[in-house]
């Protein structure tokens, strides 16, 4: 009697091991970062775009209240961006030229992040249709996502190990093709840090003395958006001598009329922050500003605007996205 009582026992134990679901570890996890006074992580980001797939270094930071912190560093050439969140406002900071967009901005928290455990949770709580398995060494939960400007990401594998620490996100289009591709090294939920961690100043300081600053003076080759709305063809392309450096002027007309603007960047002699009624986006070459109707970003020395007064955000990013510059990686 004493043995069938054991092994029954034994059986419920097993039983109640295998029944872990979707809910419970959803629960888990929220009790998990939600009680968390600040956490850092370290990793991988991939972003896949046509043909080229760009490499970025990631460090991630969060402390209450409500303070981020994460540094976008170029694998190739090293050059970095830093999304920055505190009491004062949303940043994103390119310390190589010492300038900084400021923006009225409920970052990070109005659209899904591969990096930042909040929206990570904040994705697996929202979707009453997700799935959820149990791998050997992962649970796996596969969730819609929120990309506003990006209408091919649809959805995402968010794998997690079995202490519910994340090992890898992957997001993917209607066709299974994963797009953007989020791989942790290394996640710690009882980070410290000084006072001035999350300070604009600080970060914009410590990040400009540790990036490889690179001038260009002079836009050499020709560089075009590769998309270009129906109905919308280039009208014209002015070429302009600056004081430092040039500008190149490309004038689209037709149905979707917008301009394409490059310019030469120089790291300006004091501090510069830009206001912009916008978010923050991850393009597949840098972090870039949006607004209603223009998208500012800077990548290799090189500052590009596209700016239109009748087209939608997700044409803008379209043809942001479309613009061949130097891969991170190949």
């Amino acid at each position: 009697m004493k043995k069938f009582l054991l092994m029954l026992c034994v059986c419920f134990l097993l039983v109640g091991c295998g029944s872990y679901n979707s809910k419970e570890a959803a629960s888990d996890l929220a009790k998990k970062i939600n009680n968390t006074k600040g956490y850092k992580l370290t990793g991988e980001l991939e972003i896949s775009n046509n043909d080229d797939t760009y490499k970025y270094n990631v460090e991630a930071a969060y402390a209450k209240d409500d303070n981020f912190r994460v540094s976008l560093k170029n694998q190739t050439n090293n050059h970095e961006q830093i999304i920055l969140k505190n009491e004062d406002g949303v940043y994103v900071l390119t310390p190589s030229l010492n300038k900084s967009f400021k923006f009225q901005s409920d970052w990070p928290y109005n659209n899904s992040q591969t990096y930042l455990l909040q929206t990570l949770l904040s994705d697996i709580q929202n979707d009453n249709k997700k799935e959820f398995k149990t791998l050997k060494d992962y649970y796996v939960y596969t969730t819609k996502v929120n990309y506003p400007n990006n209408s091919d990401l649809v959805k995402q594998k968010i794998y997690l190990d079995k202490k519910l620490t994340p090992k890898k996100v992957e997001v993917m289009n209607k066709d299974n093709d994963v797009l953007i591709k989020m791989t942790f090294k290394k996640v710690t939920y009882d980070a410290k840090f000084k006072n001035k961690y999350f300070e604009l100043e600080n970060n914009m300081k410590t990040a400009k003395t540790e990036s490889e600053t690179e001038t260009v003076s002079k836009i050499e080759g020709d560089t075009y958006p590769m998309y270009v709305p129906e109905n919308t063809t280039l009208a014209s392309k002015d070429t302009v001598d600056l004081a430092e450096g040039q500008r190149v002027i490309m004038t689209y007309e037709g149905d979707n009329p917008f301009m394409f603007v490059e310019q030469t960047a120089a790291p300006a002699d004091e501090l510069a922050i830009v206001s912009v009624y916008g978010d923050p986006f991850q393009l597949a070459t840098s972090v870039a500003a949006v607004s209603d109707n223009m998208i500012n970003w800077v990548s290799n020395g090189i500052e590009y605007y596209v700016v239109a007064d009748n087209m939608s955000q997700t044409e803008l990013m379209s043809v942001a996205n479309s613009v061949s510059t130097m891969p991170v990686s190949k």
